[in-house]
């Protein structure tokens, strides 16, 4: 059976918009048709699916994929009712292929590469299978970030913290990990707002320390301005504000804005502080050091960005101190 990449069935589950063209399909992760309201540097971060799911259900036995572009060293990951069968990587190669699954009804999830573009042109299924549409209907989460959100460093599109994390729980993700590019952008934030969500969290800081885009003048300014915007679309669901991970060699150097990291952690708590008193009582603060702090630093080869192994570790915290704080247990 073959389908085109634009079949109603198939859900692009965490895309933000579709760009359809004689290629095929291309999911984004920011509105594809105003793209250019968004800064250059971001627009190339959002043409990654990172935390986008490709979903369906089907007893087919076979599933062929022909995509328009070449990933560069990425994988795309196979579940089936919830279950991980197996990775294939797409280096060098413009196809996928996977073989002997159950003959059965099933949810398929092909979890879509987090650190390159994918452009679909079709789908192989089973000669004489079936197929439905799937509709997420979970509880809905969006994680905004940096490169340590979309997680190019994970071992596979499905083993990034937030990916970990969503499974764990059956959260319907959306994930705007933007490498570099987390600068709290009130672009982001008004498409935040107008997107549905059930609970959202944000870590801040370490881009804008590192390119030294907010000063202590902004810096405060742009986290309010960021909360009171997705607060006119979501003006009553939990909001976690995460500060910085632990970077060894920033947290006491100044940046060109004069700013260390350990000053950054303040003024996100502090301004956490200042909205609570403005009645903002589902906002919550989390210390960047709890979710990932000085004693997983083996785990940080680079001194910025967890490798795999780190991000189990920060998915694990992340489970413990934010969701089981803001929903209780872990197991929904």
């Amino acid at each position: 059976m073959q389908l085109k990449a634009d079949d109603v069935r198939l859900n692009w589950a965490g895309a933000v918009s579709l760009e359809f063209n004689k290629k095929g399909v291309m999911p984004w992760r920011i509105p594809h048709g105003i793209r250019t309201l968004y800064h250059s540097q971001l627009q190339e971060k959002a043409a990654v699916p990172a935390g986008v799911r490709l979903s369906f259900y089907s007893n087919t036995e076979i599933i062929r994929g022909q995509i328009a572009n070449t990933p560069n060293d990425s994988q795309i990951d196979l579940y089936c009712d919830g279950e991980w069968i197996t990775s294939y990587d797409l280096k060098n190669t413009n196809h996928f292929l996977f073989e002997n699954l159950p003959d059965k009804q099933k949810l398929v999830e092909l979890w879509l590469p987090q650190k390159s573009t994918f452009q679909l042109e079709s789908l192989e299924l089973s000669n004489g299978s079936t197929i439905k549409r799937y509709d997420d209907t979970q509880l809905r989460w969006i994680t905004y970030g940096s490169s340590i959100t979309q997680c190019a460093g994970a071992k596979s599109p499905s083993f990034t913290w937030p990916a970990i994390v969503a499974r764990q729980n059956h959260f319907n993700l959306t994930c705007l990990g933007f490498g570099g590019q987390c600068h709290l952008d009130l672009m982001v934030a008004r498409l935040i707002r107008d997107l549905p969500a059930d609970f959202i969290s944000i870590c801040c800081g370490i881009n804008i320390y590192g390119a030294s885009s907010l000063g202590p003048r902004a810096f405060q300014q742009s986290i309010i301005g960021t909360i009171l915007t997705i607060r006119e679309g979501h003006p009553n669901i939990p909001i976690a504000l995460i500060s910085p991970i632990y970077s060894p060699t920033r947290e006491n150097s100044k940046n060109a804005a004069g700013f260390t990291l350990a000053q950054m952690r303040n003024e996100v708590f502090q301004t956490v502080m200042i909205l609570k008193e403005h009645n903002d009582e589902n906002l919550f603060y989390f210390d960047g050091l709890t979710i990932f702090g000085p004693e997983l630093n083996q785990y940080l080869p680079d001194q910025l960005h967890p490798n795999a192994e780190g991000y189990s570790y920060l998915a694990a915290n992340f489970q413990r101190l934010v969701v089981n704080t803001l929903f209780g247990s872990s197991e929904n």
